[in-house]
């Protein structure tokens, strides 16, 4: 008699092709997870209403008759009930702009169809792990600064001056990542170690992106960068004290 898996949580699988829905929830059950499928993206949003999954697995092109995944990923992000879910979109999208569409509505993570099974679990694991391991209970809060940003690890908050700034996951951790590090400089390769996982097949200019979306929403002149440093020929790192009190 095989032993029952613990379920390690709640996964929404959204895409119209139902061999892809099985064959994503399958290894996901696999793998101890609870999966619910929708062959659209209205019969998930009517579901999150009910029950809020840990992490949704969104294919970005659906029927006309539906909304499309980044339409659904944008409802999802401007509603501070369901922000801080996860959504893995599934593209077949390849160009660098389609990449920046998602991180603009919100995407923490995505995989370029075909896409590989294994991998996809892989990702879906490691959000659900760093999410764990970065939220300490309320009696370990702990808040990073550097300047006039403040970054809250408890409930995965960043303001500054005053004012909430809405980062994506990825963005959050890529700057929890380089002010732990202050002043030491952290290649791309790094960043995509610690951020996305060790089996992450994206390409660097991938972390490129992601930074430049970060510097958008915490710089005041992005194009003039005081926070986060560019290293040429290496990759990135936090302005020290000095360098901001200059």
């Amino acid at each position: 008699m095989s032993e029952k898996k613990i379920i390690s949580g709640l996964i929404y699988v959204v895409d119209d092709d139902a061999n892809v829905r099985k064959l994503v929830a399958v290894a996901l059950k696999d793998a101890g997870f609870e999966v619910h499928e929708f062959p659209t993206c209205l019969g998930l949003l009517d579901a999150v209403g009910r029950q809020k999954p840990n992490a949704i697995i969104l294919d970005w092109k659906m029927p006309e008759d539906d909304i499309d995944g980044m339409t659904l990923c944008g409802k999802l992000k401007l509603d501070s009930a369901t922000q801080v879910i996860p959504i893995i979109m599934l593209t077949a999208r390849v160009e660098e702009v389609d990449c920046v569409l998602a991180l603009e509505m919100g995407v923490d993570d995505y995989l370029k169809k075909p896409f590989s099974i294994k991998e996809l679990v892989t990702r879906v694991k490691s959000i659900l792990r760093r999410k764990e391991c970065i939220n300490p209970s309320d009696d370990e809060e702990e808040v990073l600064s550097i300047g006039d940003i403040k970054v809250n690890i408890g409930n995965r908050t960043v303001v500054k001056s005053g004012k909430f700034l809405n980062l994506t996951m990825k963005e959050f951790d890529l700057l929890v990542n380089l002010i732990n590090e202050r002043s030491k400089v952290l290649t791309r390769e790094q960043l995509m170690n610690r951020v996305w996982s060790n089996g992450f097949s994206g390409e660097a200019r991938t972390v490129d992106v992601h930074i430049r979306y970060l510097r958008k929403k915490i710089e005041d002149k992005p194009e003039s960068p005081i926070y986060v440093i560019t290293v040429r020929g290496m990759g990135y790192r936090i302005a020290s004290k000095e360098e901001l009190r200059a």
